[in-house]
């Protein structure tokens, strides 16, 4: 049986260098199609589209990862914004939010890591923290702190130790999205983990980054679901 395609979304940067060009370009670091492939899938990188062909594009995969990266523009959970907010990511915001709801009405499997995870609680109807401390320890490096699984939760199943994991974000979830539940949290109580709690959707986000560490327990889980989907045939 072919594996499982497991569609990445994209970084999209206006200067990106490399060899004699400068040039704009859609990319992801390639931990994350690395993660897929570790887990037994196949991947491929879903570069920003018109947010109308979600439900079109999301029909030819089996799965799909949405990426981390810049912050959300908290136009999309109606608050002002931080000065300390990133600038916006227009472009990349209404695509990802257009896939994460249409993969969310296909019933695919879906994980959101960093910001994928900030962006399916807005598209949820949740808020975020737009600052939090303690979560950068340096510029462009990630820092390791333990994550709490809550016990009866799809993450807590799948590891259900207290975990070390990689992680790099300065925002966080605030009021959870409807039929949001959070199943894992830091030790100074910040949301690590969130999922739709219905065991017939596989649907996830962590706020660290698993692409940056060499355990597969989530995206094997993934990748099991997009199997069982994968497998079943196309009325």
């Amino acid at each position: 049986m072919p594996r499982p395609l497991i569609g990445i979304t994209t970084y999209v940067e206006e200067s990106t260098r490399y060899g004699v060009w400068d040039l704009p370009t859609s990319l992801v670091p390639s931990g994350y199609h690395h993660l897929v492939q570790a887990a037994g899938g196949a991947a491929v990188l879903l570069p920003p589209d018109d947010p109308g062909s979600a439900a079109e594009v999301l029909s030819r995969v089996d799965g799909l990862v949405v990426a981390g990266g810049p912050d959300v523009d908290p136009v999309h959970y109606g608050a002002a914004r931080d000065p300390r907010t990133g600038a916006p990511a227009t472009v990349r915001d209404h695509w990802e939010l257009a896939l994460i709801a249409a993969a969310l009405d296909a019933e695919l499997p879906l994980l959101g890591i960093c910001r994928g995870m900030q962006a399916l609680n807005v598209a949820l109807g949740g808020t975020l923290v737009q600052h939090i401390d303690g979560h950068v320890d340096t510029p462009g490096a990630m820092s390791w702190h333990p994550v709490r699984p809550v016990p009866g939760t799809r993450y807590a199943a799948l590891v259900p130790e207290e975990a070390q994991v990689p992680t790099y974000h300065h925002q966080a979830v605030e009021r959870l999205g409807s039929g949001l539940v959070v199943s894992a949290h830091a030790t100074d109580g910040t949301v690590e983990a969130i999922e739709l709690p219905d065991p017939a959707r596989w649907v996830l986000g962590v706020q660290w980054h698993p692409e940056r560490d060499t355990d597969t327990r989530v995206m094997s889980s993934l990748i099991e679901a997009a199997s069982v989907r994968s497998a079943v045939p196309v009325a």
